[in-house]
């Protein structure tokens, strides 16, 4: 992952240091000499908590992207689906990578014609063998919702904006297709 770090990300990651230090400082200062070690070892953990989360909590109020204008078409002849559009960083802070996530759900699930055994196959002794519950091939079973995530762009800038087009395999069983997309930055 290629984060770019800000203001904010070094003002964090200060913060978590003088916490570091003023805890190993604390359990240097103990009398007992068996609570030391707990104590740095606490400390330590506290803190690298603490520093993963403020990565991810600085990265989602300080990246803000934008996507606009996506279109779909599909390529018969190939049997593949295109998704273009244009992603814009809306934040004040550039941005490492923008990544696109595409979620295409098959007409039962989209439509609300959900049929019993959609979400839920009950699992046991058949599912060890590679059967299903009623006795076909694991092989037969075909995904009702295809999830893709494509890197689109890296480095955007404050204010900048990045066009796009990825392509992947359409299922070629899916009949009629209810699209989720949204992007994210990183």
């Amino acid at each position: 992952m290629s984060t770019l770090f800000n203001f904010w990300h070094y003002l964090a990651f200060s913060i978590g240091l003088l916490v570091f230090v003023g805890g190993i400082y604390l359990a240097l200062q103990q009398e007992k000499k068996g609570t030391v070690a707990a104590m740095i070892f606490s400390v330590t953990l506290v803190t690298l908590l603490m520093s993963g989360l403020s990565i991810a909590v600085v990265d989602k109020y300080t990246k803000e992207v934008k996507l606009y204008k996506l279109e779909n078409k599909r390529n018969l002849s190939t049997e593949q689906i295109s998704f273009s559009g244009i992603v814009k960083n809306e934040g004040d802070f550039e941005i490492g990578e923008v990544t696109f996530e595409i979620k295409l759900v098959n007409q039962g699930l989209a439509s609300g014609d959900v049929k019993a055994g959609t979400f839920y196959n009950p699992t046991g002794f058949m599912s060890f063998l590679g059967l299903t519950s009623d006795g076909s091939s694991k092989k037969e079973n075909k995904p009702q919702q295809v999830t893709h995530k494509f890197v689109v762009a890296k480095n955007l800038k404050p204010g900048h904006s990045q066009e796009f087009r990825v392509y992947f395999d359409y299922p070629p069983y899916f009949k009629s297709v209810a699209h989720f997309a949204k992007v994210y930055a990183h």
